[in-house]
């Protein structure tokens, strides 16, 4: 066997074949390897192997047509057949060789993580899971084409075969999909499951998308030793057909091969039946599909049946999102998770949802009524600027379904009024969300439409308002908060006069530093001096956020006397020492400080507790930065400001959220490298090494076609 592989080896490269091979393979990885990894910095080389997975299809079926085909033509495989070794260690030799091939662009792929650790956190789990799985694919390729290079004595058949099995399993993801849109029976469900078995894409995505599958490895693993057993089959049968054993043996080879497909397929079955926690693995550097330890507290310690409909029959089903839902039901004998396909079931949601929901859209049902989780909520995107396109930067599988499976079993859900009339800053809809995941329910309020705050309300928010309150609105407003009520006040810096508004802020002896703040300590801001990380200390409202970054951009300080017995206060956010507050704000470009301005630290988050005359205390959070609780703001620590919005409101309300995943972002960061490095990187992986393997290969061949 040995000496076959040796041959194999030696033929591939004193040939242009293996040359031309890595040539192509290294050329494409370099293009988006600096396109992906150099110049947009994504810390994964998975986006690199998936972009570039299709050229198997061409480059596979002229890497093996030769390898058995060839010989069959010119009959030099009598020499072989006949030799004293064994047809199985033939076939073993020839096909490590072409795995030889293959493994070196692929560890030439794989050394670049090493670089790419120097620029930044990099997702190395991913990136290597994925180059597991792309190497995977391509020597189940590689044993497709030996194998049907062994049918045939043509080398263009042998190649037009393995092309077409390739493209075949290439596409088969989008055939499925069609088969199971097409027909809503039970045959075509059958179909699609069938057709499923020759998805090779899928397996490798799945790989590829940071949570690495055991189930995955081992369909091309076994599917890979099959597709050789056939090859050793086919050749045995050819090595006997001249002797009388040729009827015995063509019924030994049916069998073989049958049994050998038998084995096969109950391997991959019976690993679907192992439970996900032996066989599927977080490889994410955020543990991305992995639940937290709230969420499995939450779901063991339910008491009362919960379903879960998915709107989506299961070959269109969303592979991430599943994982989330058997990772759960996995915790649970009271959760149980069914698919419901669309078209058989047109009107399923009509008993849940005014409007249809998107397809793999989740309907929870519980104790306490149903709550629906829209499809487009389970991901977030952003808009880049620069292009307008959306891209995909998070997941919220885990906290979007621990939230309607909390809100479907909770007796009461406690209710916030947002104050809306006097210019107020509205809440995006990212922040309306954590209301939702923190079992907090909303609703927009006028105060000219009421003449009291409702009684049910738990708390309000008053978010940045650009306008002053009329006496009448603050009346309400004190009212509220004599009976215990709760608040959110965001104040913000503006020129208009807000003496009303800051009668609300008095309530708890609370008052505003004129002017706005500039940070001096360049550890405590973020590219300008008024954009603030400020400290952050250990409060009730923080412990979400220990550990990271709060930012807060153009704040301004809180001032308050900690002597009144009546008021308890505990500040969570304040500056450095080196901060102050400027009184003439000309530009965001203007840092310089005045002879009047006023020195810190300041205190811009602060948490105030007074008790009222009944006995019941008024609870209040109070941050003076009119962008905290937005995207743009949650973007620069993300998830962060995200975290505080949610915990302070679940403070405010008593409610200690039984879950609150944040959304897990796919990007831990991104890379970065000089100009200089993206001319270097890019010249040497998508010219320098290519061009190379071409000149050896060209040198190599012209030379042995002049001896």
């Amino acid at each position: 066997m040995r000496a076959i592989y040796k041959r194999e080896l030696k033929s591939f490269f004193h040939s242009f074949v293996g040359w031309l091979f890595l040539a192509a393979t290294l050329f494409l990885a370099g293009i988006y390897f600096t396109v992906y990894n150099i110049m947009s910095g994504y810390p994964t080389i998975s986006y690199v192997l998936q972009s570039i997975v299709f050229l198997f299809i061409m480059t596979i079926p002229i890497l093996t047509m030769r390898v058995l085909s060839e010989e069959r033509k010119y009959k030099t495989d009598q020499l072989i057949l006949t030799a004293p070794v064994s047809v199985g260690k033939i076939v073993t030799g020839k096909y490590l060789a072409l795995v030889t091939v293959l493994a070196i662009p692929t560890v030439l792929v794989g050394v670049t993580p090493l670089f790419l650790m120097r620029a930044g956190e990099f997702q190395t789990g991913i990136s290597y899971a994925s180059l597991a799985g792309f190497f995977l694919y391509g020597c189940l390729g590689l044993a497709i084409g030996l194998f049907l290079s062994s049918l045939t004595e043509s080398v263009v058949i042998a190649a037009v075969l393995t092309f077409a099995a390739l493209f075949l399993g290439y596409i088969m993801a989008g055939l499925c999909s069609m088969v199971s849109s097409a027909g809503t029976g039970v045959i075509a469900e059958y179909v699609a499951k069938v057709l499923y078995c020759f998805d090779m894409v899928g397996r490798f995505d799945a790989l590829s998308n940071g949570y690495f599958q055991i189930e995955s490895a081992a369909y091309y693993i076994t599917l890979t030793v099959f597709v050789l057993f056939c090859t050793t089959q086919s050749i045995q049968k050819r090595r006997y057909s001249v002797s009388g054993k040729g009827i015995r043996l063509g019924a030994y080879s049916t069998l073989g091969i049958a049994a050998a497909a038998v084995v096969t397929v109950l391997i991959n079955l019976g690993l679907n039946y192992v439970p996900d926690r032996y066989t599927s693995f977080d490889v994410t550097a955020n543990k991305l599909y992995t639940l937290t330890e709230d969420t499995k507290k939450m779901i063991g310690d339910l008491t009362e049946d919960v379903t879960i409909h998915v709107l989506a029959d299961e070959m269109s089903k969303d592979e991430d999102l599943d994982n989330t839902l058997q990772q759960i039901k996995s915790l649970s004998k009271h959760v149980k998770v069914d698919y419901i396909d669309p078209l058989a079931n047109p009107k399923f949601y009509y008993n849940y949802a005014q409007e249809e929901p998107a397809n793999n859209s989740l309907i929870v049902e519980g104790p306490q009524g149903s709550a629906v989780v829209n499809y487009d909520d389970i991901y977030q995107y952003e808009m880049s600027y620069a292009t307008y396109q959306y891209t995909l930067t998070g997941y919220d599988g885990e906290g979007q379904i621990a939230s309607a499976i909390a809100q479907v079993t909770l007796d009461e859900i406690p209710k916030f009024y947002i104050i809306m009339g006097h210019e107020e800053l509205a809440l995006e809809e990212t922040f309306l969300n954590t209301l939702k995941k923190e079992n907090l329910s909303y609703e927009n309020l006028n105060l000219n439409t009421v003449d009291e705050i409702p009684e049910d309300a738990q708390g309000i928010i008053l978010n940045a308002p650009a306008g002053d309150y009329s006496k009448e609105d603050v009346e309400k407003i004190t009212r509220y908060l004599d009976r215990g009520g709760n608040a959110l006040l965001v104040p913000t810096w503006t020129d208009t006069d807000m003496t009303n508004f800051e009668q609300i802020l008095g309530y708890y002896g609370v008052s505003l530093v004129d002017g706005m703040i500039v940070e001096e300590d360049r550890a405590h801001y973020y590219q300008i001096p008024y954009w603030l990380l400020p400290v952050v200390e250990e409060d009730d409202v923080t412990k979400r956020v220990s550990g990271g970054s709060v930012f807060v951009p153009y704040a301004r300080g809180l001032e308050y006397a900690d002597d009144r017995e009546d008021v308890y206060y505990s500040p969570f956010l304040s500056t450095s020492d080196s901060a102050f507050s400027k009184l003439e704000v000309l530009g965001s470009e203007d840092y310089s400080r005045g002879a009047e301005d006023q020195d810190g630290p300041f205190v811009i988050g602060l948490r105030a507790e007074k008790s009222a005359q009944d006995g019941t205390v008024s609870k209040a959070v109070i941050i003076a930065s009119e962008q905290i609780f937005t995207s743009s703001a949650d973007q620069v620590v993300p998830g962060y400001n995200m975290k505080l919005f949610g915990s302070v409101l679940s403070s405010l309300a008593e409610h200690e959220s039984s879950v609150s995943v944040p959304v897990k972002y796919f990007d831990i960061g991104y890379l970065v490298f000089s100009a200089r490095a993206v001319y270097v990187v890019g010249f040497v992986s998508i010219i320098l090494l290519p061009l190379g393997c071409l000149i050896v290969g060209l040198v190599i061949w012209l030379r042995r076609r002049r001896l």
